[in-house]
Protein backbone atom coordinates (compact mmCIF):
# COMPACT_ATOMS: atom_id res chain seq x y z
CA UNK A 1 0.00 0.00 0.00
CA UNK A 2 1.02 3.61 -0.39
CA UNK A 3 2.71 5.28 2.55
CA UNK A 4 0.25 6.74 5.06
CA UNK A 5 -0.09 10.52 4.44
CA UNK A 6 0.62 11.06 8.14
CA UNK A 7 3.86 9.11 7.78
CA UNK A 8 4.82 10.95 4.60
CA UNK A 9 4.17 14.30 6.25
CA UNK A 10 6.26 13.31 9.25
CA UNK A 11 9.16 12.17 7.07
CA UNK A 12 8.96 15.39 5.05
CA UNK A 13 9.17 17.44 8.24
CA UNK A 14 12.18 15.39 9.35
CA UNK A 15 13.91 16.11 6.04
CA UNK A 16 13.13 19.82 6.32
CA UNK A 17 14.52 19.94 9.86
CA UNK A 18 17.87 18.71 8.54
CA UNK A 19 18.75 16.70 11.65
CA UNK A 20 21.70 14.40 10.98
CA UNK A 21 21.12 10.65 11.30
CA UNK A 22 21.34 9.33 14.84
CA UNK A 23 24.21 7.03 13.85
CA UNK A 24 26.31 10.10 13.02
CA UNK A 25 25.92 11.43 16.57
CA UNK A 26 27.39 10.38 19.87
CA UNK A 27 24.98 8.41 22.09
CA UNK A 28 24.56 11.49 24.30
CA UNK A 29 23.73 13.69 21.31
CA UNK A 30 21.33 11.09 19.94
CA UNK A 31 19.53 10.86 23.28
CA UNK A 32 19.10 14.61 23.39
CA UNK A 33 17.80 14.65 19.81
CA UNK A 34 15.38 11.81 20.55
CA UNK A 35 13.84 13.78 23.41
CA UNK A 36 12.12 15.95 20.79
CA UNK A 37 9.94 12.98 19.85
CA UNK A 38 8.46 12.54 23.35
CA UNK A 39 5.76 15.16 22.79
CA UNK A 40 4.58 13.39 19.64
CA UNK A 41 2.75 10.89 21.78
CA UNK A 42 0.28 13.46 22.99
CA UNK A 43 -1.50 13.06 26.30
CA UNK A 44 -2.72 9.50 25.96
CA UNK A 45 -5.92 8.24 27.54
CA UNK A 46 -6.79 9.24 31.12
CA UNK A 47 -5.86 6.88 33.94
CA UNK A 48 -6.71 6.87 37.63
CA UNK A 49 -3.10 7.28 38.71
CA UNK A 50 0.38 7.73 37.27
CA UNK A 51 3.37 7.60 39.59
CA UNK A 52 7.14 7.16 39.46
CA UNK A 53 9.03 4.88 41.79
CA UNK A 54 12.06 2.62 41.90
CA UNK A 55 12.43 -1.10 42.44
CA UNK A 56 15.50 -3.16 43.35
CA UNK A 57 17.62 -4.27 40.42
CA UNK A 58 20.74 -6.34 39.83
CA UNK A 59 22.97 -3.24 39.83
CA UNK A 60 20.97 -0.75 41.87
CA UNK A 61 17.55 0.82 41.75
CA UNK A 62 15.53 0.60 38.52
CA UNK A 63 13.17 3.53 37.79
CA UNK A 64 9.62 2.51 36.94
CA UNK A 65 6.52 4.48 36.00
CA UNK A 66 3.25 2.89 37.05
CA UNK A 67 -0.10 3.57 35.36
CA UNK A 68 -3.26 2.44 37.14
CA UNK A 69 -6.59 2.33 35.29
CA UNK A 70 -9.94 3.43 36.59
CA UNK A 71 -11.89 0.85 38.56
CA UNK A 72 -11.37 -1.48 41.45
CA UNK A 73 -8.29 -3.68 41.64
CA UNK A 74 -6.44 -5.85 41.87
CA UNK A 75 -5.64 -5.48 38.17
CA UNK A 76 -3.60 -7.58 35.78
CA UNK A 77 -0.33 -5.98 34.72
CA UNK A 78 1.77 -5.36 31.62
CA UNK A 79 5.48 -4.86 32.29
CA UNK A 80 6.60 -2.63 29.44
CA UNK A 81 10.04 -1.99 27.92
CA UNK A 82 10.54 1.05 25.68
CA UNK A 83 12.34 1.04 22.35
CA UNK A 84 15.36 3.05 21.24
CA UNK A 85 17.91 0.51 20.06
CA UNK A 86 18.98 -0.29 23.64
CA UNK A 87 20.76 3.11 23.49
CA UNK A 88 17.98 5.72 23.46
CA UNK A 89 14.54 6.07 24.96
CA UNK A 90 13.04 6.71 28.34
CA UNK A 91 9.77 6.68 30.24
CA UNK A 92 8.56 9.95 28.72
CA UNK A 93 8.84 8.68 25.16
CA UNK A 94 6.25 5.95 25.76
CA UNK A 95 4.15 7.84 28.31
CA UNK A 96 1.13 8.34 26.07
CA UNK A 97 0.98 4.80 24.71
CA UNK A 98 1.41 3.32 28.18
CA UNK A 99 -1.43 5.47 29.52
CA UNK A 100 -3.61 4.43 26.61
CA UNK A 101 -2.93 0.72 26.94
CA UNK A 102 -3.51 0.87 30.71
CA UNK A 103 -6.87 2.55 30.19
CA UNK A 104 -8.07 0.39 27.29
CA UNK A 105 -6.77 -2.95 28.58
CA UNK A 106 -7.91 -2.13 32.13
CA UNK A 107 -4.56 -3.21 33.48
CA UNK A 108 -1.67 -1.69 35.38
CA UNK A 109 1.22 -0.83 33.09
CA UNK A 110 4.66 -0.83 34.72
CA UNK A 111 7.04 0.97 32.35
CA UNK A 112 10.69 0.13 33.01
CA UNK A 113 13.60 2.57 32.64
CA UNK A 114 16.29 -0.08 32.17
CA UNK A 115 20.00 0.71 31.87
CA UNK A 116 21.16 1.76 28.40
CA UNK A 117 24.10 0.90 26.19
CA UNK A 118 26.90 1.63 25.52
CA UNK A 119 27.47 2.51 29.17
CA UNK A 120 25.67 -0.72 30.06
CA UNK A 121 26.04 -3.28 27.32
CA UNK A 122 24.36 -6.68 27.00
CA UNK A 123 23.17 -8.30 29.20
CA UNK A 124 22.58 -5.31 31.51
CA UNK A 125 19.38 -4.03 29.81
CA UNK A 126 17.95 -7.55 29.72
CA UNK A 127 18.93 -8.20 33.33
CA UNK A 128 17.03 -5.08 34.42
CA UNK A 129 13.95 -6.03 32.39
CA UNK A 130 13.88 -9.56 33.73
CA UNK A 131 14.34 -8.29 37.28
CA UNK A 132 11.42 -5.90 36.78
CA UNK A 133 9.16 -8.69 35.51
CA UNK A 134 10.16 -10.84 38.48
CA UNK A 135 9.51 -8.01 40.92
CA UNK A 136 6.03 -7.29 39.56
CA UNK A 137 5.21 -11.00 39.68
CA UNK A 138 6.45 -11.28 43.27
CA UNK A 139 5.76 -7.84 44.77
CA UNK A 140 3.08 -6.44 42.47
CA UNK A 141 0.47 -6.43 45.19
CA UNK A 142 2.14 -3.16 46.25
CA UNK A 143 0.86 -1.75 42.95
CA UNK A 144 -2.62 -3.20 43.22
CA UNK A 145 -1.69 -6.00 40.82
CA UNK A 146 -3.08 -9.51 40.62
CA UNK A 147 0.29 -11.26 40.39
CA UNK A 148 -1.21 -14.32 38.72
CA UNK A 149 -1.90 -12.23 35.59
CA UNK A 150 1.33 -10.68 34.29
CA UNK A 151 2.32 -9.92 30.70
CA UNK A 152 5.44 -8.38 29.18
CA UNK A 153 5.69 -6.14 26.17
CA UNK A 154 7.77 -3.61 24.33
CA UNK A 155 8.46 -1.89 21.03
CA UNK A 156 11.48 -2.31 18.77
CA UNK A 157 14.48 -3.01 21.04
CA UNK A 158 11.93 -3.17 23.86
CA UNK A 159 10.14 -5.88 21.90
CA UNK A 160 13.45 -7.72 21.68
CA UNK A 161 13.82 -7.45 25.45
CA UNK A 162 10.24 -8.62 26.03
CA UNK A 163 10.81 -11.68 23.84
CA UNK A 164 14.08 -12.40 25.66
CA UNK A 165 12.39 -11.99 29.06
CA UNK A 166 9.76 -14.52 28.00
CA UNK A 167 12.49 -16.95 26.93
CA UNK A 168 14.44 -16.47 30.14
CA UNK A 169 11.28 -16.86 32.24
CA UNK A 170 10.57 -20.19 30.53
CA UNK A 171 14.10 -21.37 31.21
CA UNK A 172 14.14 -20.09 34.80
CA UNK A 173 10.82 -21.59 35.81
CA UNK A 174 9.09 -18.24 36.05
CA UNK A 175 7.60 -15.81 36.28
CA UNK A 176 4.67 -17.36 34.47
CA UNK A 177 3.46 -14.91 31.84
CA UNK A 178 0.01 -14.51 30.34
CA UNK A 179 1.17 -12.85 27.12
CA UNK A 180 4.04 -11.18 25.28
CA UNK A 181 3.25 -8.03 23.30
CA UNK A 182 5.91 -7.51 20.64
CA UNK A 183 5.62 -4.29 18.65
CA UNK A 184 7.88 -4.32 15.56
CA UNK A 185 10.42 -6.30 17.59
CA UNK A 186 14.10 -6.78 16.82
CA UNK A 187 14.49 -10.56 16.67
CA UNK A 188 17.77 -11.24 14.85
CA UNK A 189 21.21 -9.76 14.34
CA UNK A 190 20.92 -9.83 10.57
CA UNK A 191 20.40 -7.27 7.84
CA UNK A 192 19.63 -9.55 4.91
CA UNK A 193 15.85 -9.61 4.90
CA UNK A 194 13.63 -8.28 2.16
CA UNK A 195 12.32 -5.56 4.43
CA UNK A 196 15.86 -4.29 5.02
CA UNK A 197 16.36 -4.19 1.26
CA UNK A 198 13.04 -2.39 0.72
CA UNK A 199 12.94 -0.09 3.75
CA UNK A 200 16.51 0.28 4.97
CA UNK A 201 16.73 3.92 3.93
CA UNK A 202 14.22 6.76 3.83
CA UNK A 203 11.68 5.54 6.40
CA UNK A 204 13.08 6.93 9.70
CA UNK A 205 14.81 3.78 10.94
CA UNK A 206 17.67 2.86 8.61
CA UNK A 207 20.04 -0.05 8.16
CA UNK A 208 22.96 2.14 9.24
CA UNK A 209 21.14 3.11 12.43
CA UNK A 210 20.43 -0.52 13.27
CA UNK A 211 24.08 -1.45 12.73
CA UNK A 212 25.04 1.43 15.04
CA UNK A 213 22.58 0.28 17.70
CA UNK A 214 23.79 -3.31 17.54
CA UNK A 215 27.44 -2.23 17.77
CA UNK A 216 26.70 -0.19 20.88
CA UNK A 217 24.57 -2.88 22.54
CA UNK A 218 26.82 -5.91 22.18
CA UNK A 219 30.26 -6.48 23.61
CA UNK A 220 31.04 -8.59 20.55
CA UNK A 221 29.04 -9.53 17.47
CA UNK A 222 29.32 -13.21 18.48
CA UNK A 223 26.77 -12.50 21.22
CA UNK A 224 24.22 -12.15 18.44
CA UNK A 225 24.16 -15.93 18.20
CA UNK A 226 22.46 -16.15 21.59
CA UNK A 227 18.70 -16.65 21.57
CA UNK A 228 18.49 -14.01 24.32
CA UNK A 229 19.92 -11.50 21.84
CA UNK A 230 18.43 -12.93 18.63
CA UNK A 231 15.24 -14.74 19.71
CA UNK A 232 14.67 -15.91 16.14
CA UNK A 233 17.73 -18.16 16.55
CA UNK A 234 16.29 -20.09 19.49
CA UNK A 235 16.28 -23.83 18.84
CA UNK A 236 12.96 -24.31 20.64
CA UNK A 237 10.17 -21.76 21.05
CA UNK A 238 7.61 -24.13 22.54
CA UNK A 239 6.11 -23.41 25.93
CA UNK A 240 6.26 -19.65 25.55
CA UNK A 241 3.30 -17.42 26.44
CA UNK A 242 0.82 -16.38 23.74
CA UNK A 243 2.20 -13.61 21.56
CA UNK A 244 0.79 -10.56 19.86
CA UNK A 245 3.16 -9.33 17.16
CA UNK A 246 2.58 -5.99 15.46
CA UNK A 247 4.65 -5.01 12.44
CA UNK A 248 4.75 -2.06 10.02
CA UNK A 249 4.89 -2.31 6.23
CA UNK A 250 7.62 0.32 5.71
CA UNK A 251 9.91 -0.90 8.49
CA UNK A 252 13.26 -2.66 8.02
CA UNK A 253 12.34 -4.83 11.03
CA UNK A 254 9.11 -6.05 9.44
CA UNK A 255 10.32 -9.41 8.14
CA UNK A 256 12.19 -10.53 11.25
CA UNK A 257 9.17 -9.73 13.41
CA UNK A 258 6.92 -11.71 11.10
CA UNK A 259 9.42 -14.56 10.94
CA UNK A 260 9.37 -14.72 14.73
CA UNK A 261 5.55 -14.83 14.72
CA UNK A 262 5.74 -17.72 12.25
CA UNK A 263 8.32 -19.61 14.34
CA UNK A 264 6.22 -19.18 17.48
CA UNK A 265 3.13 -20.46 15.68
CA UNK A 266 5.03 -23.46 14.33
CA UNK A 267 6.12 -24.25 17.91
CA UNK A 268 2.51 -24.40 19.06
CA UNK A 269 2.36 -20.94 20.63
CA UNK A 270 -0.88 -19.00 20.13
CA UNK A 271 -0.01 -15.98 17.97
CA UNK A 272 -1.93 -12.94 16.80
CA UNK A 273 -0.05 -11.04 14.12
CA UNK A 274 -1.12 -7.79 12.49
CA UNK A 275 0.85 -5.92 9.85
CA UNK A 276 -0.02 -2.24 9.79
CA UNK A 277 0.11 -1.45 6.12
CA UNK A 278 1.36 1.99 5.06
CA UNK A 279 3.04 2.57 8.44
CA UNK A 280 6.67 3.23 9.35
CA UNK A 281 8.73 2.21 12.36
CA UNK A 282 7.91 4.13 15.55
CA UNK A 283 4.29 4.88 14.62
CA UNK A 284 3.10 3.04 17.76
CA UNK A 285 4.31 5.57 20.32
CA UNK A 286 3.62 8.75 18.33
CA UNK A 287 -0.11 8.80 18.90
CA UNK A 288 -0.50 12.52 18.23
CA UNK A 289 0.92 12.08 14.72
CA UNK A 290 -0.23 8.65 13.57
CA UNK A 291 -3.94 7.75 13.81
CA UNK A 292 -2.95 4.11 13.29
CA UNK A 293 -1.34 4.15 16.73
CA UNK A 294 -4.77 4.26 18.32
CA UNK A 295 -5.87 1.31 16.18
CA UNK A 296 -2.79 -0.62 17.29
CA UNK A 297 -3.47 0.25 20.93
CA UNK A 298 -7.05 -0.99 20.56
CA UNK A 299 -5.81 -4.31 19.18
CA UNK A 300 -3.15 -4.71 21.87
CA UNK A 301 -5.64 -3.84 24.62
CA UNK A 302 -8.23 -6.32 23.34
CA UNK A 303 -5.63 -9.09 23.19
CA UNK A 304 -4.39 -8.28 26.68
CA UNK A 305 -7.92 -8.35 28.10
CA UNK A 306 -8.51 -11.71 26.43
CA UNK A 307 -5.23 -13.20 27.69
CA UNK A 308 -5.82 -11.97 31.23
CA UNK A 309 -9.39 -13.30 31.21
CA UNK A 310 -8.07 -16.79 30.52
CA UNK A 311 -5.89 -16.85 33.62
Amino acid sequence: MALDPAAQGFLDQMDEAGMPPLNEMTPAEAREAAMAFADLGGEGDPVADQSDRTIPGPAGEIPMRVYTPEGDGPFPALVYFHGGGWVLGDLDGVNAICRTVAARAECVVASVDYRLAPEHKYPAPLDDCFAAAQWVAEQGTELGVDTSRIAVGGDSAGGNLAAAVALRARESGGPELAMQLLVYPVTDLSFGTGSYDENGDGYLLTTDMMKWFWDLYLNDASEGESHLVSPLRADDLSGLPPAVVLTAEYDPLRDEGEAYADRLREAGVAVTHERFDSQIHAFWQMMAVFPAASEAADLAAAELRSAFAQR
